[in-house]
């Protein structure tokens, strides 16, 4: 059985050493090439305001007022990725954060260490030099509908980035107009790399009514 994760953050800025915090981590499963309703979801307290991040995400001071904070998940979110293999669009950024997070806490061990990551950036530039690679070009690409993510939203890119992934690896070169087999393959676990946390600085199942309607009416809070 292989098992994928899915994982996204969002954040008060681009940068830790800069006091910037998580407040929203979104992880989807992906058990042999399927995507499984089973995810992880939360927002998350930075104890900071969130800044001008709040134009990129929706996610306001206000609505993180009561959520918990980064400790109180920690525990529920290295157990839902636990013996997956971690698939990050832009692997360093969201690890940077999530390993300043777990130190915060005082836990040692880096994501790492824990689980085999995926860069899906990394792997688009191999797969397509010199073309776009950020998530909403390789959508455009593959053709995977967006309509739904209005802001940035790490459940909902997550849930995108699942998609892709799962386009990029199946064979799907007819998109490319090159000849190849169409026959879906399993992950080349000559991609998977172990993303170091000092390397260079590089986030279909639709979400439901329910979710979007969450997504887009929380800051309005």
């Amino acid at each position: 059985m292989e098992r994928l994760i899915a994982l996204d953050t969002e954040t008060t800025g681009f940068e830790t050493s800069k006091g910037h915090r998580i407040i929203e981590v979104g992880a989807v499963e992906i058990i042999d090439r399927e995507i499984k309703d089973k995810q992880f979801h939360k927002y998350v307290q930075p104890n900071r305001n969130v800044g001008e991040s709040v134009k990129v995400h929706g996610i306001t001071d206000r609505f993180l007022i009561n959520k918990p904070q980064f400790k109180e998940i920690a525990d529920d979110l290295l157990e839902f990725i636990k013996g997956s293999t971690l698939l990050i669009h832009n692997a360093p950024f969201d690890l940077g954060f999530l390993n300043h997070e777990l130190k915060l806490i005082g836990i040692k061990k880096s994501i790492e260490s824990i689980c085999p990551i995926i860069d899906t950036l990394e792997l688009s530039k191999q797969q397509r030099p010199g073309t776009m690679h950020n998530l909403d070009a390789l959508c455009r690409r593959f053709g995977i509908d967006t309509s739904a993510r209005i802001i940035h939203g790490a459940l909902l890119d997550a849930k995108i980035l699942a998609q892709v992934y799962l386009a990029m690896t199946g064979g799907q070169s007819n998109l490319f107009q090159e000849v190849a087999s169409n026959k879906p393959k399993k992950s080349d676990r000559s991609l998977t790399q172990q993303v170091k946390k000092d390397g260079e600085k590089l986030k279909i199942i639709y979400a439901n009514d329910a979710e979007i309607d969450a997504h887009n009416n929380y800051f309005q809070d």
